[in-house]
């Protein structure tokens, strides 16, 4: 009898939505009160985008969509003025992120991270756009430029600082 030497590696498991739903409004909370202190040269680390990303590596597209746009509806409420920019850039990073991970482990530092920075720009470049049709001048374009690759960077660190955090405590969250 031949014994099954295929290695399994499991997908990463996703919490329950009301657990995800609590990461995402401490995750808000904490991004309008606290990581205003956390800039460096005009770029804030998204909290938000993080806990979308995290949450899009283990999950279908649907529920990745539903929580982006969940979290992008919750910035533009604490933002006023965004208009619908967050919701829809958010929404489809979150797209973008569980595009980009499907058959991938979730647990990969280098894979996250880059998932991460993909998921940065393209929130980056959605947001610009949506606004600028909202009315929001576009001569100021190379200075967003600049302000999205500071946020690639923030956000890659920030992520790794979670999935360190995570690691720590759940491997089945990391």
């Amino acid at each position: 009898m031949a014994r099954n030497t295929k290695l399994h590696i499991p997908r990463a498991v996703a919490p329950t939505w009301w657990i995800a739903a609590l990461w995402l409004l401490a995750a808000a909370i904490a991004q309008v009160t606290l990581m205003h202190y956390a800039v460096v040269r005009n770029v804030e680390p998204s909290l938000v985008l993080v806990a979308v990303v995290w949450y899009a590596l283990r999950v279908n597209a649907m529920q990745a969509a539903a929580y982006g746009l969940a979290a992008g509806l919750l910035e533009d409420v604490l933002a006023t003025g965004t208009g619908a920019a967050f919701t829809i850039s958010t929404m489809l990073a979150a797209l973008v992120a569980q595009s980009i991970s499907r058959g991938f482990f979730a647990d990969s530092l280098p894979l996250v991270l880059t998932i991460t920075v993909a998921a940065t720009l393209v929130r980056q470049l959605i947001f610009w756009v949506v606004w600028g049709f909202e009315g929001y001048p576009p001569g100021l374009a190379w200075v967003h430029f600049h302000e999205a690759i500071g946020a690639c960077v923030a956000n890659a660190l920030l992520m790794l600082l979670v999935m360190a955090i995570a690691r720590r405590f759940d491997s089945r969250y990391a």
